[in-house]
């Protein structure tokens, strides 16, 4: 129970990150049975639709090879020869090595685990350790893949089983019939054999890659303790998002503390957003926008505010409308003027409005001007 609490139970499913790791590493997932599978089905197609080609090839090395003349006694070249008659049969036999070529690089493809890894070749101390050998020989996965041999030589010993026992009287009576007979009964024999023993392959990998599936997933799975560990490396812990905002805020606090100060109210979302704006009489011939921010900004700029008792109102579909449609050191649109001269009338008159409890007015933003939080326009 104590170590389920701590973390040590590896409950938690395999992180992207997790897997990817372990590919890059060279712990892929891997079917001998299915890449068997695959070669002897491309190997049993090529022989029932190729077969009378190979033979017909080999037929034709046997012919050329029994017969010579004078001349090929008297200029007798053994490398030319060996090559010529070898020539029947390159063709044939070079495109069963190509489709099982194939077969084979198709296997990882199939898996979604194609590609060279360089980790699966790095060095590793556990590969000649002796008791981690003696412990793959004899462990779990030992038994698995005993038990897989054992699985393979049933299904494929019942299957000769049953290819002997319904062929068995077409084979006794051959030799009763012209050779060329046997010899086309033979080949049927052979063909039909291969296929059925393909087949049987096919079975053992369709049983094999869910139980690859299921062994990966449990090899890479993870405690609760190693998820948050990866959270904490990937995201960031909340110590370090801690230590961000703290600078954030005093580098938003430096560069927004002389211009906050000259503020003459704060407008505010009130948490997302804050826009600081002045307007002095006789100087400024409309409010300017001195600072705003958003997330840290906006938090400095209000504790810069509070600092300076610099008037602060909430006001957020107007304040969203100066955050997105005016910089620092701008004056606003000239839509908002309105709305912005009704707040500095009210702020310009704060303390009498205060002490005969009049509250803040309400303001209408332009619907050209209304945004949401994300600067999308509501209008």
């Amino acid at each position: 129970m104590a170590e389920a609490e701590s973390g040590g139970e590896k409950t938690e499913a395999a992180t992207p990150k997790r897997r990817r790791e372990a590919a890059e590493k060279g712990d892929v997932l891997q079917s001998k049975e299915l890449g068997a599978a695959l070669v002897m089905v491309t190997g049993a197609a090529w022989i029932a639709l190729g077969g009378p080609l190979l033979v017909e090839a080999l037929a034709g090395l046997v012919r050329s090879s029994l017969r010579f003349d004078r001349a090929d006694i008297a200029d007798f070249r053994p490398g030319s020869a060996i090559f010529a008659q070898l020539g029947h049969v390159v063709a044939p036999l070079g495109i069963l090595f190509a489709f099982t070529l194939v077969a084979a690089i198709g296997t990882p493809a199939l898996l979604g685990a194609f590609g060279f890894r360089w980790g699966a070749i790095a060095f590793k101390g556990e590969r000649i350790n002796p008791l981690a050998g003696l412990k793959r020989i004899f462990g779990v996965q030992g038994l698995i893949e005993l038990l897989k041999s054992l699985a393979k030589i049933a299904v494929m010993g019942a299957i000769a089983w049953w290819l002997l026992s319904t062929r068995m009287a077409g084979l006794t009576t051959i030799g009763r019939g012209g050779i060329e007979a046997a010899m086309v009964e033979v080949g049927h024999s052979f063909v039909f054999a291969v296929l059925v023993m393909a087949l049987g392959f096919v079975v053992i990998a369709g049983i094999d890659v869910p139980a690859q599936i299921i062994r990966r997933q449990s090899r890479l799975r993870m405690t609760k303790q190693e998820v948050k560990e990866e959270h904490k490396q990937t995201e960031g812990s909340p110590e370090l998002k801690g230590e961000v905002r703290r600078r954030q805020m005093e580098a938003a606090r430096r560069s927004a503390r002389s211009a906050v100060a000259e503020a003459s109210v704060v407008l505010t979302n009130p948490t997302h957003f804050a826009v600081a704006l002045r307007y002095r009489p006789g100087e400024d011939a409309a409010p300017i926008v001195v600072a705003r921010g958003r997330g840290a900004t906006a938090d400095a700029i209000r504790s810069l505010a509070t600092e300076a008792k610099v008037p602060m109102l909430s006001y957020p579909q107007l304040t969203r409308a100066l955050y997105f449609t005016t910089r620092a050191g701008q004056m606003i649109r000239e839509d908002l003027y309105m709305a912005v001269a009704t707040v500095l009338a009210f702020v310009f008159n704060i303390d009498r409005a205060m002490a005969e409890g009049v509250p803040q007015p309400a303001v209408d933003v332009p619907t050209a001007a209304r945004f949401d939080e994300h600067g999308r326009a509501e209008g």
